[in-house]
């Protein structure tokens, strides 16, 4: 004779069981907030090669190096680069102490919001304004300016703060490549101090996988206090071919994977296809007007044209940023169908 209770029990338990399959499959999926589209299979699939034991591709896991650019790639970089907004804002704040800006270009113009002649002072101005709020300090003090402008400041068209700005898709991509043994690392033309001021919580990337811009500094021992002092002597840009020196220098190892969104990037993915066996070389292209900017070979921010043509040509991942993801950013809701 059947007992109805044990029926009951076990037909509640595979009714719990048929529900919480959807659920488990979604939790477990790479990338959710990629749609299955062809970008999304090639870095599974590349992932999926370099880690099988058993296959021809496989790669150690000390030798699994991904890089990735971060202004663009990471995070959004319009209407300027957020770090160019932070030195803006850090000439406001400073400018009581340096009367002598009010008169002096390229300050008066960040002071007066003149973009005419601020544009007009060109990158000998940028380089200026760069040097002045991120010099001549301590790094101590220069990470907690960076820290304080990143918790207070907000983005001019979302308002939202610039670590909220980040990309929902390549923080699932960050997660998924770390669960497989990849050591990730930024390699950006940003400053260093900078970035490392928020790289490790907002992308769980560590100060010392964080390589960028840097300037000269020097050890300073003073009244029994040992600091390390920013210097206004440039030490290495980090762009264009400054990139793969500085892979070379830091890491040590050729990465398997690079990730980047402009021209600046194209020598970083140009030494990662350079190595031997299976390589992974991707794109972001910024092609969604609607949920965040569409831009690309006419830009003066994240120029992508060369390295367009060259992905192209070579057979490279380009991710059409409308098309492949789901959603942008952590805050947005995910969409079913692709913008375009």
């Amino acid at each position: 004779m059947t007992n109805p209770m044990l029926h009951r029990q076990r037909f509640g338990l595979a009714l719990l069981f048929g529900l919480a399959m959807p659920l488990l499959a979604q939790a477990s999926e790479p990338l959710p907030s990629w749609n299955d589209s062809p970008a999304k299979k090639h870095i599974i699939e590349f992932v999926e090669a370099v880690t099988d034991q058993s296959g021809k591709d496989f790669v150690k896991p000390a030798e699994r190096i991904a890089v990735f650019d971060n202004d663009g790639t990471l995070w959004s970089e319009q209407p300027a680069y957020f770090e160019l907004l932070f030195a803006f804002d850090e000439v406001k704040r400073t400018a009581a102490q340096h009367p002598e800006w009010k008169t002096t270009q390229p300050f008066k113009a960040v002071i007066e919001n003149d973009h005419k002649a601020l544009a007009a002072a060109g990158m000998d101005g940028i380089l200026k304004i760069f040097a002045a709020t991120h010099t001549g300090m301590t790094t101590e003090a220069f990470d907690d300016y960076a820290k304080t402008w990143l918790t207070q400041a907000r983005h001019p068209k979302t308002g939202k703060p610039y670590t909220e700005m980040i990309f929902q898709p390549m923080l699932e991509m960050l997660d998924y490549l770390r669960s497989q043994d990849f050591k990730t690392y930024i390699v950006s033309g940003g400053d260093t101090g900078f970035m490392r001021a928020f790289a490790e919580k907002v992308y769980g990337i560590p100060p010392e996988q964080v390589i960028g811009t840097t300037f000269v500094t020097a050890f300073e021992y003073k009244d029994g206090k040992a600091s390390i002092v920013r210097t206004a002597k440039l030490a290495h840009n980090d762009d264009g071919p400054g990139k793969p020196v500085s892979i070379d220098s830091v890491i040590g190892r050729r990465p398997i994977l690079a990730f980047g969104n402009s021209d600046g990037d194209l020598q970083m993915l140009q030494w990662t296809a350079a190595g031997p066996g299976k390589r992974f070389m991707g794109l972001v292209h910024h092609t969604d007007a609607k949920r965040e900017w569409a831009y690309d070979r006419q830009s003066d921010i994240g120029r992508l044209d060369k390295a367009l043509d060259e992905a192209n040509s070579r057979g490279w991942t380009v991710v059409d940023m409308a098309s492949d993801w789901r959603r942008i950013y952590p805050f947005d809701p995910p969409v079913t169908e692709q913008v375009k």
